[in-house]
């Protein structure tokens, strides 16, 4: 079984995925732009890693 995942999705479907691992005992790990700092789905991961400003050209669609 998995111990921790990486969770690159935002949104709902983020918090549903959390929360199903939450049951499984999985340990979960959050990116997010600046624009999302205070979304729920950052909120509820174990782990949590601002990948960029809150553009997503600048966060989420870097290539760097």
């Amino acid at each position: 079984m998995f111990q921790k995942i990486l969770i690159a999705n935002r949104g709902e479907i983020a918090v549903r995925i959390m929360k199903t691992c939450q049951k499984l005992g999985i340990r979960t790990v959050a990116i997010y732009s600046e624009a999302d700092e205070n979304a729920l789905h950052v909120k509820m991961a174990n782990e949590a890693y601002l990948v960029g400003g809150p553009r997503v050209q600048e966060s989420y669609l870097n290539l760097e």
